[in-house]
């Protein structure tokens, strides 16, 4: 039978109208980002802002009232241990009276004491540090003959350095108190009845280090107990974080650190040395009231890496909680809430597939994925309110 060439046109163009409908019926490919199940290190982390400071620092003050010469040490001169520092002029003083003496007595006999207990803590810290070192060394050992695991030898270093920071620590209290024996000594002296005539008195550094601060700079008469200079050592640099007292309570001493955006490139390492036990009250930008808790972080970078960094300075610190070295993961923002776990939608060739997954540590933009995907799967980014399953998506290149 022969079709009209009339009707034929007609049939023609009846089923392009039909297939016009029915494609403009069709849901259309929703559009979408994608990402992929891959393995990789998760971390979950907190990060707060904290400053640097000096472990140890010795406030250089005037034992006795007197007339202060100019002062030749600017902030950041190096110093020695008994170099001298400051140079004063007693003026006439009148002998002390009995309850007076009697006063200076006993501060001298307080201070001998200190002086000998700061002296037992530092030969304490010596020999532990001297053990913990000896340690090191026997991990590192077995480290090189694969008997030990790499983070029990890590540790093992880390602990040796504290105690080695440790033994510093107490070198330089011990420093001070001799200092401060000095200090008392001169006081009882200067107001003895059968003292020498009185000379200049020379204040000298009881430790190695550099000047921070100097509280005047011209020649002046001072007061006993008066401020004069500050030292310490750069060495003994730690930082000090506040952070809010909900993420206080997460932290451990010991715990792993990386100091961020403090002027170099690459990020320090540090530990966590000690978690305050008492919080604060703090203000945030926005005028929310915050508790806040300090935390000590040490240094264990090698000094040379961060020379360049002085006291009261900026710092960010990234306390890793938990980390998993080789997970299977994948991006924070594929995953959602879903019944009583979470889910995310997985690319099944043109088609968006709801998969619950169970999910472990979470951090850096990353969530591990224990169950419900394998490598390599592709899941949608960013998945909208709309999005449902079985719905067809197409990914934006």
């Amino acid at each position: 039978m022969r079709l009209d060439p009339g009707r034929l046109r007609y049939l023609v163009a009846g089923a392009i109208v039909a297939a016009l409908v029915i494609a403009a019926a069709w849901p259309a490919a929703r559009l979408v980002d994608s990402g992929q199940a891959a393995r990789g290190p998760v971390r979950e982390t907190v990060e707060a802002e904290g400053r640097t400071r000096l472990r140890d620092r010795y406030v250089i003050a005037a034992p006795i009232a007197a007339m202060a010469r100019r002062l030749q040490f600017e902030p950041g001169d190096s110093i020695e241990a008994g170099q001298v520092l400051v140079v004063l002029d007693p003026v006439t003083t009148p002998p002390l009276d009995t309850r007076t003496r009697a006063e200076a007595v006993a501060r001298l006999a307080a201070a001998r004491a200190r002086l000998a207990a700061a002296r037992e803590q530092a030969r304490a810290a010596e020999a532990l540090s001297d053990q913990m070192q000896a340690e090191a060394a026997r991990q590192r050992e077995l480290l090189t003959r694969e008997l030990v695991a790499a983070e029990a030898a890590e540790r093992t270093v880390t602990a040796a350095l504290r105690a080695e920071r440790e033994a510093a620590s107490a070198k330089f209290q011990e420093a001070t108190a001799r200092h401060e024996v000095t200090a008392a000594e001169v006081v009882l002296a200067r107001g003895s009845r059968d003292r020498p005539g009185d000379a200049a008195l020379e204040l000298a550094a009881p430790v190695r280090g550099v000047v921070l601060r100097r509280h005047f700079e011209s020649a002046r008469p001072v007061q006993a107990g008066e401020a004069l200079l500050e030292i310490g050592d750069p060495a003994g640099m730690e930082v000090e974080v506040d952070v809010l007292s909900a993420d206080a309570v997460r932290l451990r001493e010991g715990m792993a650190v990386e100091l961020l955006r403090w002027g170099g490139a690459p990020p320090l390492a540090g530990r966590v040395r000690r978690v305050e036990p008492g919080g604060f009250t703090k203000f945030s930008a926005l005028g929310v009231e915050e508790q806040r808790v300090w935390v000590m972080v040490t240094i264990t970078s090698p000094r040379e890496e961060w020379e360049g960094l002085g006291e009261a300075y900026r710092v960010n610190a990234r306390f890793i909680l938990r980390e998993v070295q080789d997970a299977l993961r994948v991006p924070s923002s594929a995953t959602f809430r879903h019944a009583d776990g979470a889910a995310v939608f997985r690319i099944a060739g043109s088609r968006a597939r709801l998969v619950p997954v169970r999910t472990g540590i979470e951090g850096e933009g990353w969530a591990q994925v224990e169950d419900g995907l394998a490598e390599g799967d592709r899941v949608v980014l960013h998945p909208d309110r709309e999005l449902e399953d079985g719905q067809r998506v197409r990914v934006r290149r």
